[in-house]
C-alpha cells in the first residue's frame, strides 16, 4: 500500500511532519491551528481563530484531493470550554448536517495564544 505525504515542509528547520498523509483511501490531516499564509498565529476571538483553523483544515484536504464531505472524524482541542458555543457556530459553516462527521471535542492547554486546534480523518474510495 503506497503512502503519500502532502505539505511536507522542505525548508531547513521546519518541523518534521506532513499536513496530511494518505494511505489506501484514508487521509490523516495533522492538527491545524489558526495560522495565516505567513505562518503567523491569527489572533482574535474563538470565532476568528476557529474560522482560520477550519479553513486551514479544508485547505489541507483540498491539497490531497479531498473535501469536507469526505471527512469521517474530527478531533477538536479548545483552550476554554466556555468558547464551545462560539466554536460550534463556526463549525456549522464548514460541516453541514448532511456531511456531519463523528467528532470529539476536548479541553487542552494550548501553546502561545491559540484557542483551538483541529485535525481529521477523511476517506475516499479510490477504486
Amino acid at each position: 500500500m503506497p503512502i503519500t505525504r502532502y505539505g511536507t515542509p522542505a525548508k531547513a528547520g521546519a518541523l518534521p511532519f506532513s499536513k496530511a498523509v494518505e494511505a489506501d483511501g484514508w487521509l490523516y490531516v495533522s492538527g491545524q491551528v489558526p495560522r495565516d499564509a505567513d505562518g503567523e498565529i491569527v489572533s482574535g476571538s474563538m470565532t476568528v481563530q476557529a474560522r482560520a483553523a477550519l479553513a486551514n483544515l479544508k485547505a489541507a484536504l483540498v491539497l490531497a484531493g479531498y473535501g469536507l464531505e469526505d471527512v469521517v472524524r474530527v478531533n477538536v482541542f479548545i483552550d476554554d470550554p466556555r468558547d464551545f458555543a462560539q466554536f460550534n457556530k463556526v463549525y456549522a459553516e464548514f460541516f453541514t448536517p448532511e456531511h456531519a462527521p463523528a467528532r470529539v471535542c476536548v479541553q487542552a492547554a494550548m501553546m502561545s495564544d491559540l484557542r483551538v486546534e483541529v485535525d481529521c480523518v477523511a476517506y475516499r474510495d479510490k477504486a
